[in-house]
């Protein structure tokens, strides 16, 4: 709290880069001619007033002045002494006393400023009880400031200054002691000046101590970093030079050569690299011999260097022995694998044109040489990925496995720029890298879950890699140098086609696997899987025998799968529970299952076929429950399509649709009611009930996605099997798309549904006309047990499928579809 007392007349003393606060006393040239005529002005007053007394020394009004503006309030700043500063220029010493408020200008002897002013007189609040001493919180204030301004004074050495201001207790005195502070600017010393209530002075004061020390302590953290940094750079700096004057002097006991660019040269030179691989290689060590050996750049270099001349460039397997006995490499992939006829038939005509043309001496094929890129389609278990391994055994060639399930980012194929730290090749360069050769077969495993998203598409970057017309001068981003794959066998598996991009597709000759049958399931389990199973089970091969009518029970009713992967854990199983009865001592040494043993070893089957149920319990034993065919990533498979019409009284009308169907497979549905009602009197069905009874439609297993147009006879059957009250024929099943006339279109898959139906038991299979050419893919010992009708109207398949009508049934639909 401040209040004014009686006025003064003072000469102005302006201060244009420091300010002046009370209880300071501070040093001023009088070479500036404004501070000089300020001292003499009030040198002359005091002389007038006191005719020299040494009890009237002179008093001037210290005032700041800003941009030429100057503040409200200035100091009263009494003249200690005139004389020379240490720098011998003429200087005055003053002491601040007090603040006073500047009034109006008035006139005075000399050329000085003179202006009127009023003291203002400070208050520090007392406590409100009256006691001595300071409130709480301006006590806390005070103690506060003192804490910093002690920890200040500490880092910077002034010890003595210490004591002083802890000896400080008047408030005014002690924010006024913050003038001294050099961090200050002079806006705020200027706002120090002007805050005439203390405890306000004093917590501004404590705010921009408290700030200080805080950047203060910012900034040494930064410099203790820095130096920490510059002192192990300069350590690691001393440490490598007497390594490498250690090397030498190694080098000069060993007499070898110290210059590791000039050994990378050699190496290059020595490499044999094709001409243009060459030339960047040199390019790289003149760089490394330039570079710095503190720059991590030397470190990339020598990196690329390594990786380039690791590459097999001039070595590939000489497989001409075993390219040109092709009998030799067809007993191979025979003795490998049973069935899998179309890949064996590939893989013998890509060896039987390798010798045709080395037996004429034709070299490359356009500069490019004569690699081969297949895709291998076909559900999980049917030796996708072991059928490469016996390709890379039947040509003589290495084998390297690249997985390509889940990678997302392009770099992955393609490699990464070198200016990124931990750069690396692709995973193709790596491939050739591994196998040590620029022939090797190369299996590209899982390419249809291949994925993309902003680091880019992994399947786009196959593309070059793939073309036939392309691969020959593949560039990896890490290399920059062209690699030469044309004579690379590639061999791609996947087990959904529709998941492979169509341009990466149409690089690829496709070679579908879509399942085996049951008689080669059993060859393959006798041949193959039950040898290995013995060994991981601790068996001697004649200690466990299977008869092939377990295995075939195995097969078809605890598997029923594409591929053999269930039944060879199926066999796993059954040898665990024998070696595990012997271990206990209820089973005797050697011992042969037979199919009555199944049951009591490894329990009941899994998949009883529909022909094999009692006919009262089977699926199809009420009207409305058709049998059809559809393709899954597991191969083959039969669903089952339930129809129902609704209660007039309490049911709602229109389609129902159930099952988690895809738009496809819902327009079937719409397509299949639609027919029925257009030629509902031609059929004899009473379609009259659908206008006032709903239909619902269900395919059941709910939990797994469906869709596809193959279910479109399938539904057409359920709904006239429905409305005619005629059951469908447990055996037949059925698939084709249907149109709104009735034509029965052609699907895909054939051989995959045919046999899933094979597996399932049924023996009586309808399938689009047109795909009658597909049944020449279908194995012949599958044809011979299944009775497949090709049709091209959906009249002609409910003539097949539907049972004749019993007595009192709806009229019988066969006359109307002759």
């Amino acid at each position: 709290m401040a209040s004014t007392s009686t006025p003064l007349t003072l000469p102005v003393l302006p201060l244009d880069d420091e300010v002046v606060l009370p209880g300071m006393v501070v040093p001023l040239d009088l070479s500036d001619t404004e501070v000089r005529a300020a001292v003499e002005a009030a040198q002359a007053a005091a002389s007038a007033d006191s005719l020299g007394s040494s009890g009237n020394k002179p008093k001037v009004l210290l005032v700041p002045r800003v941009d030429g503006t100057y503040a409200g309030i200035g100091t009263l700043g009494r003249i200690e002494q005139v004389g020379r500063l240490s720098d011998g220029d003429p200087g005055a010493l003053i002491r601040g006393l007090g603040r006073v408020r500047i009034g109006s200008g008035t006139t005075g002897p000399g050329a000085a400023l003179w202006v009127e002013g009023t003291a203002v007189e400070e208050r520090v609040p007392t406590a409100a009880d009256g006691t001595p001493g300071l409130p709480g919180a301006v006590a806390e204030l005070v103690t506060e400031y003192k804490a910093l301004a002690t920890s200040w004074l500490r880092k910077r050495g002034a010890w003595q200054v210490v004591d002083r201001v802890q000896q400080i207790e008047d408030v005014p005195t002690l924010a006024d002691n913050s003038g001294y502070s050099p961090f200050l600017t002079m806006e705020q010393k200027v706002r120090l000046l002007e805050t005439t209530d203390p405890v306000a002075r004093l917590k501004f004061a404590t705010d921009a101590l408290r700030e200080h020390l805080a950047e203060q302590d910012v900034a040494e953290s930064i410099a203790k970093d820095v130096q920490e940094g510059v002192d192990k750079q300069q350590r690691e700096f001393l440490l490598r030079r007497q390594m490498e004057a250690v090397r030498k002097e190694l080098a000069e006991l060993n007499g070898d050569p110290e210059d590791e660019s000039g050994d990378y040269r050699a190496r290059v030179e020595a490499a044999g690299l094709p001409e243009d691989v060459r030339k960047a290689a040199l390019k790289e060590v003149d760089k490394l011999e330039r570079a710095s050996d503190q720059s991590p750049e030397g470190s990339w270099i020598r990196t690329w260097l390594d990786t380039v001349l690791e590459l097999p460039w001039n070595e590939r397997t000489d497989d001409s022995a075993s390219a040109y006995d092709i009998a030799g490499a067809k007993a191979v992939l025979d003795a490998d694998h049973s069935g899998l006829a179309d890949v064996k038939e590939r893989i013998t005509e890509y060896l039987a044109v390798r010798k045709r043309r080395a037996e004429r001496g034709l070299g490359l094929i356009g500069g490019r040489r004569g690699g081969a890129v297949l895709a291998l389609v076909g559900p999980p278990g049917v030796g996708k990925t072991s059928v490469a391994e016996s390709v890379a055994r039947a040509m003589g060639r290495k084998f390297v496995r690249v997985a390509l399930g889940g990678v997302r980012d392009e770099a992955e194929i393609r490699g990464h720029r070198r200016t990124y730290v931990g750069a690396l090749p692709g995973r193709i360069v790596r491939a050739v890298k591994e196998a040590g050769s620029m022939n090797p077969v190369i299996l590209l495993d899982e390419i249809d879950k291949v994925g993309s998203d902003f680091r880019g598409d992994p399947a786009a970057a196959l593309l070059e890699v793939l073309d036939p017309a392309q691969n020959h001068t593949f560039r990896d981003h890490y290399l920059e140098v062209e690699l030469d794959l044309s004579d690379v066998v590639f061999l791609a598996t996947a087990n959904v086609l529709e998941a492979i991009p169509e341009p990466l597709l149409d690089r690829m000759e496709l070679v579908r696997l879509d399942g085996y049958t049951e008689d080669e399931k059993v060859t393959i389990a006798r041949d193959h899987l039950l040898p290995r199973q013995l060994e991981r089970a601790g068996l001697e091969p004649g200690e466990v025998t299977l008869e092939d009518a377990a295995l075939r029970k195995l097969a078809g009713e605890y598997t029923r799968e594409a591929g053999v992967r269930n039944l060879e854990r199926a066999v796993a199983r059954l040898l665990r529970k024998v070696a595990a009865r012997h271990e206990v001592g209820e089973q005797e040494l050697p011992f042969t299952v037979g199919a009555p043993q199944l049951r009591p070893l490894i329990g009941r089957p899994h998949h009883t076929p529909e022909s094999a149920q009692d006919p009262a319990e089977r699926r199809t034993a009420v009207p409305g429950v058709v049998t059809g065919l559809a393709v899954t990533g597991a191969g083959g498979d039969v669903l089952y399509v339930e129809a129902s019409l609704a209660d007039p009284e309490t049911g709602a009308s229109g389609l129902q649709l159930t099952g988690q169907l895809g738009d496809v497979m819902k327009e079937s549905a719409h397509i299949a009611l639609s027919f029925l009602r257009s030629h509902g009197a031609e059929l004899e069905l009473p379609v009259a009930d659908l206008k006032e009874r709903g239909v619902h439609l269900h395919v059941p297993a709910g939990a797994v996605p469906k869709d596809g147009p193959s279910a479109g006879v399938t539904m057409t059957t359920a709904l006239a099997s429905l409305l005619s009250g005629r059951q469908v024929r447990p055996e037949v099943a059925m698939t084709g798309e249907v149109s709104l006339t009735g034509r029965v279109l052609p699907i895909g898959g054939v051989k995959q549904k045919l046999l899933a139906a094979h597996r399932a038991g049924i023996t009586t299979v309808v399938i689009p006309k047109r795909n009658e050419a597909d049944l020449d893919d279908v194995p012949a010992e599958v044809l011979e047990k299944l009775d497949v009708h090709p049709v091209s109207d959906v009249r002609q398949v409910l003539e097949l499928a539907l049972t004749p009508a019993s007595n009192g049934a709806a009229p019988e639909v066969a006359p109307l579809c002759a």
